[in-house]
């Protein structure tokens, strides 16, 4: 059954939908009843419909009501516009609206559900009906529905996903954080000051170059006073600092590194993000254009290892936490049907495969030859290994040789699932005219090809971290509905508060603890044969029930 929900002035409108999209039964709901009412029709199992789960869903978790499945038409709408295999749908040829946009979000932080002077979402039931009907019909006609519904599904699975984990937060304990931020900086400074290990640090590195007003933190600045001394770096990265021999060079990397802990998760950071023992980040489902995830606000997805044993689990609970070992290579043999590839994943450890297999001498030479099948490295050891890959595993290489080759031209690859690449900008396209163009010299064709490179790079990588974060998301959409059968009465839910790429941290009481480590790896198997179907490649997944994230690395 799928019902529309859409906020209207005085609280929601709830259509129930029959099989042909049209209204069965339609009702407006206070918004002091819409907690209730939602839970009642929730026990029919139903797909709610609604414009934006970042928008709506947190005045439910907020009174206390979680739904089973919904259709984030905003994610959908993305999805679908963009992919090859809906291009001739009406959706896909409309022109630019308001679907194209974020939809402005109810505000999660402000005033409770029960206060009807909230703002309201900016589509309407008819609206968010008319463009569940757009969607649903592109798929219909698309060149494979099956694969396109599956990872619309996901998708918004993992919109759910991720604002419950805001909503419920990542326990923290601040005591902990600011000991650690003490035993590495020194004590807290007052407001604008550096805290004494940096300022010990800072006056070194400015003895040491001669310096005596130098701004460590300015990039141009600190440059000048490297050349100064002889240091003739062109940025102040770590990769190329580390190429000079002076007495500097270790108190600035320590200090760049200890500068970098401070800004991003800091003191400051703490009172941003902290809230009643819980860090409340802002996830962004779709954020980056493979489909994975990113962060509008908090860092949650560059969590240092320095503050993990922050991450605590609260009195009587543990974090079992999990990681998918080696995701986008085993991803890759399963799209390209590479049997041999596929016996290589047997195990924990694809790369001790590839050495087992005779392939390559350790396993240090095979995962640099992996990286560089899946990014394209044509050059250095990488390059050196690739013929060696190519030989034993020339399907699943030429999968990526074929989707680079692709993106060499300026044409769309697809992940499996559906998810189409953008095309490449205007810049690259004027740049292979100017190519072709009867006066073009040798450095216009050197440029077009290095610029057509790039892109390839970029398609290479996209089919298969499009279809890692694809088994991703069905994974944790799996694993979520198994943690729900889970809970028990009168105990906290086990339920999943951090997501990273292939990794996930579940909080639940410790006696469940073994039982969530198994719902873990069922939920793997399951998004295998949700994607890939009987492919004998096997999703290795890793857990460990620790009291502290620092203790699971």
């Amino acid at each position: 059954m799928d019902i529309v929900l859409a906020p209207v002035e005085s609280g929601a409108t709830l259509i129930t939908l029959g099989p042909d999209l049209r209204p069965t039964t339609s009702s407006t709901v206070g918004w002091p009843d819409l907690g209730p009412a939602v839970e009642e029709y929730e026990r029919q199992s139903p797909r709610w419909i609604w414009a934006e789960t970042a928008a709506l869903y947190p005045r439910l978790l907020r009174a206390g009501t979680t739904v089973g499945r919904c259709f984030d038409l905003r994610l959908c709408h993305v999805i679908v516009r963009n992919a090859t295999a809906t291009a001739t749908s009406e959706l896909a040829r409309s022109a630019t609206g308001p679907w194209d946009v974020p939809v402005v979000p109810l505000d999660d932080q402000g005033p409770t559900l029960l206060d009807d002077s909230e703002p309201i979402g900016a589509f309407s039931a008819d609206l968010v009906l008319a463009e569940y009907r757009l969607v649903d019909e592109a798929v219909r006609q698309a060149t494979d529905p099956g694969r396109l519904r599956m990872l619309l599904a996901a998708e918004s699975a993992g919109a759910l996903v991720a604002a419950e984990m805001k909503f419920r937060g990542l326990p923290w304990r601040t005591d902990v954080h600011d000991q650690q931020l003490t035993e590495l900086l020194g004590p807290r400074p007052r407001q604008g000051g550096r805290p004494p290990t940096l300022e010990d640090l800072a006056v070194r590195i400015r003895e040491l170059l001669e310096a005596p007003g130098l701004n460590p933190d300015s990039p141009v600045e600190l440059l000048r006073a490297l050349r100064a001394n002889g240091i003739e770096a062109t940025t102040t990265r770590k990769w190329e600092l580390e190429k000079f021999s002076h007495p500097v060079i270790d108190p600035l990397l320590r200090y760049k590194k200890l500068s970098r802990l401070l800004a991003a998760n800091g003191w400051v950071w703490m009172d941003s993000w902290v809230r009643d023992g819980r860090f409340h980040p802002d996830y962004v489902p779709g954020g980056v254009v493979t489909g994975r995830w990113a962060t509008s606000g908090g860092g949650a997805l560059q969590l240092p290892k320095q503050i993990r044993r922050a991450v605590m689990a609260d009195p009587g609970c543990k974090l079992v936490v999990a990681d998918a070992a080696q995701l986008e290579p085993r991803v890759l043999a399963a799209m390209s049907r590479d049997e041999r590839m596929a016996e290589a994943s047997r195990g924990l450890d694809l790369y001790q495969g590839l050495v087992d297999a005779g392939i390559v001498d350790n396993r240090a030479h095979a995962k640099v030859a992996m990286l560089g099948a899946l990014y394209g490295a044509t050059s250095g050891e990488a390059g050196q290994l690739m013929p060696r890959l190519m030989r034993a595993y020339p399907k699943a290489t030429q999968w990526v040789e074929d989707a680079a080759r692709s993106g060499e031209r300026g044409e769309v690859v697809s992940t499996w699932l559906g998810r189409s690449s953008p095309r490449p900008p205007q810049s690259w396209q004027q740049v292979q005219r100017r190519a072709s163009e009867v006066d073009a010299g040798q450095l216009d064709e050197r440029l077009a090809r290095r610029r057509a490179r790039d892109w390839g790079r970029f398609t290479r990588n996209f089919v298969v971290q499009g279809t890692a974060a694809e088994w991703a998301l069905c994974w944790m959409a799996n694993l979520r509905h198994r943690l729900r059968t889970l809970a028990r009465a009168g105990e906290m839910d086990p339920h999943l508060v951090f997501f990273l790429h292939d990794e996930v941290i579940v909080h639940t009481p410790g006696s469940l603890a073994p039982a969530v480590e198994a719902a873990i790896h069922q939920a793997a198997d399951e998004a295998g044969r949700l994607l890939f179907g009987s492919f004998p490649v096997e999703f290795a997944v890793k857990t460990v029930t620790v009291d502290n994230y620092g203790e699971a690395k």
